[in-house]
């Protein structure tokens, strides 16, 4: 038989993975990616990051962020820029500021019903139990 924390860490997972799976579905509607959108998302919250920082924030590779970000670049809707040194910022262009908007939208949508059966006060009780998991995490 599993173990609790085996059980625990699988229901986790799934349901990260159903989530994932409803936000990329959604998400299509709009013209984007999850992985995308999420990128947007990041880019948005710090303007001028580099493609390190941004891959920390979102949890991939710099080689996979950088590829992604060429992809976005290429759509229209992220700026590269020369920073300080060889380092080059990212910014959103009007387009990508449009894009994140609408994934924000979607994404409240799909979250709502993703976490439908439970009570604003679970929701609360699990946003603080994440936390307290990730509270050493410097990602």
């Amino acid at each position: 038989m599993q173990g609790e924390l085996q059980v625990l860490g699988r229901a986790v997972k799934q349901a990260q993975y159903r989530q994932h799976r409803a936000l990329d579905t959604a998400l299509a509607a709009v013209g984007t990616t999850l992985a995308q959108w999420d990128a947007l998302r990041a880019i948005g919250r710090t303007p001028g990051a580099s493609a390190r920082d941004l891959a920390a924030a979102t949890f991939q590779s710099e080689q996979a962020f950088g590829t992604l970000a060429g992809r976005l670049v290429a759509q229209g809707l992220v700026d590269r820029r020369p920073g300080h040194g060889r380092r080059i910022e990212h910014h959103l262009t009007a387009d990508g500021e449009r894009t994140l908007e609408a994934g924000h939208r979607v994404a409240d949508e799909v979250l709502a019903d993703c976490f439908a059966a439970l009570s604003a006060d679970d929701r609360a009780t699990l946003l603080g139990l994440l936390r307290r998991l990730v509270a050493d995490d410097d990602t």
